[in-house]
This record gives structure tokens, sequence and C-alpha cells, in this order.
């Protein structure tokens, strides 16, 4: 499987990375490397996480890390893993 992190996720990602920053650079690097990790992990296990809160669509999933809901799309005939968007867990996405 492969993972695509969408543009919208990098955006939002590269935001709340500034945001950490200003507080304590090396937080915001540890935070991008674990948050790589976790999403790399994907690949095992697709499903690991629940269906979306958000969506009506199974294959759609809710990550949490850090208190941050990532919000991923499992395509398992396309064989790929698109990660759509990161926000604040207490903050639902904006459409």
């Amino acid at each position: 499987m492969q993972i695509i992190r969408s543009d919208h996720f990098i955006t939002q990602l590269q935001n709340i990375l500034e945001y950490i920053a200003k507080d304590k650079i090396a937080a915001s690097i540890e935070f991008r490397k674990k948050l790589d990790k976790v999403i790399d992990d994907l690949i095992n296990f697709p499903y690991k996480y629940r269906q979306s809160r958000y969506y009506e669509d199974k294959d759609i999933r809710d990550m949490i890390f850090r208190g941050y809901t990532i919000i991923y799309r499992v395509n398992s005939g396309a064989n790929l893993i698109e990660i759509l968007t990161i926000f604040n867990r207490n903050l639902p996405p904006k459409e």
C-alpha cells in the first residue's frame, strides 16, 4: 500500500508545526517525526483506527494523535491510503 498526504493535510500540518515551534522547536521536530512514524505504520493496519465521526464511509478513518485528529481514506482497490486533513481534536474540519 502507498500513502499519499494531501496538499490540505500538508498545509494544516505546517501550521501546527509552526505553532508548536513558537514554544519549542525541538517539540515541533519530535511531533513531526512521531506523526510520520504513526502514519507510515498505517500500511500494516489501514483499518486500525475508528470509522470517522465526520463522514458516513467505512473507508474514512479518524486517527487520534496527541490531541489532534488525522482523517484518512483507505482505498483498497487502488492499494492507497490518502491522508486528508489534521485538526485539533475539538475543532471539526471546515469544508
